[in-house]
């Protein structure tokens, strides 16, 4: 008896292990035929509001049209979640009226959204909102699975409207057929029925069906005995109502893994970019010391759309963008970017790697924000191999604010190799000392960590951002007919000075020209002629008066030929015309020249000038851009207003 018990107790156990290892076998063979379903993008409505959609993080697309003012948007970089999500898309620069995919993240609300003009959408201004959000190019991040479908506040929701489906929670299905593995309280149970010392029946077909191999089931239910994964695994999603429980829908398992993202520090919104000296002269240790401080600089300047974005160029022989300005979008993902920069190589060749910054780094493509100041800082081991001056002087006529960090210069016996002495200071936006940094050895180099982010992100004294103030040639074109007279003449005058009194004055900042016109022209002095304020002031008061006859139209073409013709392309071009009388020849075709020629045009008439005339001359709209005063006595009254113009029409448009 006791060995027929010992052979079907072996013959049990060896039949029990053949299925346990078919049926695992059957479901691998199974799982192998199930395909993941393919991701498909949602559709929104450009009225679709980003707080209408529950999915903290999701990818849409957005029709074309969404433009359209009838949708509103609140805020600038980051919008309240009362915005119409696509026309928000629109306002960043993401997608443009076309349409297409975006990337939208939920962030926390702000105390206030301030509205801006861009990219042809008004965003409003709004004091408080309990929700914000963030639009960015439609780039997946790895290892988070973005919803198919979208799920809404509302039971009817705008997509579902338009035929989509909006079921929150949706499971591929799995055929009734796949074959399940064999749970561990089903092998505890036949482990305890073989253990017990009793002869065995033998079993019949319909009870070792039940106790080895669990029968398929229909999709959506489950079997008798839950498996020890989900038990320990799924805990907390059996308290939600309603919810499965042991099994976690998709997209929750997606939110899981997203984190908190921050805004960034208000108080340093620039955009920054990092030059950073790759040259085979540096080596591996100081230029791991180097990329130690950008790591330390992206730690404390807390980045985040609302705040700092920072990339990094590397430069050598050629210089290479490493990532942009919207790669990494808070300071723990860039510090990590930040660790796995390598070293290229070549020759330290700045000059050329300022250029390439200026033409190519700060663009909207590569995350370029117009309401932020555009700050590079170059790190040089020694000096570079090529000049900077040039390079440097367009950066700051492009304005950008150019720092430089210049570690272990050249000694005595090696000033012979520099090719550009005093390279920093012809390269810095100032040479007042704020711009520059210069560290006696690389191990001294974590020193200039704090002061140089307060630098930063010191906005008030970034000065060479281009502001309505520091960006444009502004030609006078006065008018010394017989009719103003030697005295209202020199009034005249002191209203271009007191203009000009109000602009950024430099080579490369705002620049100023004259013409004075009759009958015939005269250039009193062009834009590259002076460079300095009190040198502008000073030629003002040199204007001698000319007297004759009145003909507007010749002045505007002699203007546009032998001033604005020498204008830089990277300036605004502004033309203030003051007469006190109606022209002796048409003013229509040349004030058509200059505004076709990108010249905005501000016309200024006094005593008989000829209001319709005026507003042929001025650029569009005419309300903004034409004035009319009575008396050459009252013209200082317009001062404050047309300057107001100025900036108001330049704050409306991308500034970088």
């Amino acid at each position: 008896k006791r060995t027929v018990v010992l052979t079907m107790k072996a013959s049990v156990i060896e039949m029990f292990l053949v299925l346990l290892v078919t049926g695992v076998h059957s479901n691998k063979e199974t799982s192998k035929k199930i395909k993941r379903p393919k991701f498909t993008v949602p559709q929104i409505n450009c009225d679709v509001k980003a707080g209408k959609i529950i999915n903290p993080e999701f990818i849409v697309k957005c029709p074309a049209g969404c433009q359209d003012p009838r949708f509103h948007v609140y805020g600038t970089d980051v919008y309240a979640s009362y915005s119409s999500v696509c026309s928000a898309a629109v306002h960043s620069g993401v997608l443009d009226n076309s349409g297409g995919k975006i990337l939208v993240r939920k962030v926390a609300g702000l105390s206030g959204y301030k509205g801006s003009y861009s990219n042809g959408v008004q965003s409003l201004s709004l004091p408080r909102w309990r929700e914000s959000f963030i639009v960015l190019e439609s780039k997946p991040k790895k290892g988070v699975t973005y919803p198919s479908a979208l799920t809404y506040s509302s039971s009817k929701s705008p997509a579902a409207q338009a035929g989509e489906t909006t079921k929150a929670h949706q499971r591929p299905p799995i055929p009734a057929t796949t074959a399940q593995p064999v749970t561990l309280m089903q092998l505890l149970a036949v482990t305890v029925a073989v253990a017990t010392p009793t002869i065995l029946p033998r079993p019949s077909p319909s009870a070792a069906s039940t106790t080895s191999i669990p029968r398929p089931e229909p999709v959506g239910q489950r079997s008798q005995e839950m498996d020890l994964w989900s038990a320990t695994t799924y805990t907390s999603s059996q308290n939600r109502p309603g919810a499965d429980p042991g099994r976690v829908p998709k997209e929750e398992l997606s939110t899981q893994s997203l984190e908190p993202v921050s805004l960034g520090d208000p108080n340093c919104k620039i955009d920054l970019s990092f030059l950073i000296d790759g040259s085979t002269s540096i080596g591996k240790r100081r230029f791991r010391i180097q990329k130690q401080l950008l790591a330390g600089v992206a730690q404390a300047l807390d980045i985040g759309p609302a705040g700092p974005l920072m990339g990094v160029v590397q430069y050598g022989d050629n210089p290479a963008t490493h990532f942009n300005l919207k790669t990494h979008m808070n300071s723990r993902d860039l510090k990590t970017a930040i660790e796995k920069i390598t070293q290229r190589g070549g020759l330290s060749n700045v000059g050329r790697a300022i250029s390439f910054v200026t033409k190519n780094f700060f663009s909207k493509a590569n995350g370029n924000r117009s309401s932020a100041p555009n700050v590079v800082v170059v790190m040089v081991d020694g000096w570079p191999t090529d000049k900077v001056e040039e390079a440097s002087r367009l950066a700051r006529e492009s304005g950008i604010n150019i720092f430089f960090i210049t570690i272990e210069g050249a000694a005595e016996n090696e000033k012979q190799y520099v090719v550009e002495p005093n390279f920093a200071n012809k390269a810095v936006c100032r040479t007042n000392g704020f711009y520059s940094f210069h560290v006696q050895s690389w191990f001294g180099l974590h020193k200039t960590l704090q002061p140089l982010v307060k630098r930063v992100c010191d906005t008030d004294r970034l000065a060479c951002s281009k502001t309505c103030l520091n960006s444009a040639d502004i030609g006078f074109v006065i008018d010394g007919s017989s009719s103003v007279g030697t005295g209202n003449f020199r009034t005249v005058l002191q209203f271009v000075t007191n203009l000009t009194k109000e602009f950024e004055i430099s080579d490369t900042d705002t620049r100023i020209g004259a013409v004075q016109y009759t009958y015939e022209q005269r250039l009193e002095f062009g834009f590259d002629q002076y460079s300095s304020k009190p040198d502008i002031l000073n030629a003002i008061k040199r204007v001698g008066y000319w007297s004759g006859g009145t003909s507007t139209g010749a002045a505007i073409n002699f203007a546009l030929e032998q001033l604005f013709k020498k204008s830089k392309p990277n300036k605004r071009k502004l033309m203030i015309l003051i007469t006190d009388g109606r022209s002796y020849d048409d003013v229509r075709i040349p004030a058509m020249a200059a505004h076709l020629k990108g010249v905005i045009t501000y016309a200024i008439g006094v005593a008989w000038a000829a209001q319709e005339e005026l507003e042929v001359i001025a650029t569009h709209p005419a309300r903004d851009h034409s004035f009319f005063v009575d008396e050459f006595d009252n013209l200082y009254q317009y001062v404050p207003r047309i300057i107001q113009n100025i900036c108001t029409e330049f704050n409306s448009q991308p500034r970088n």
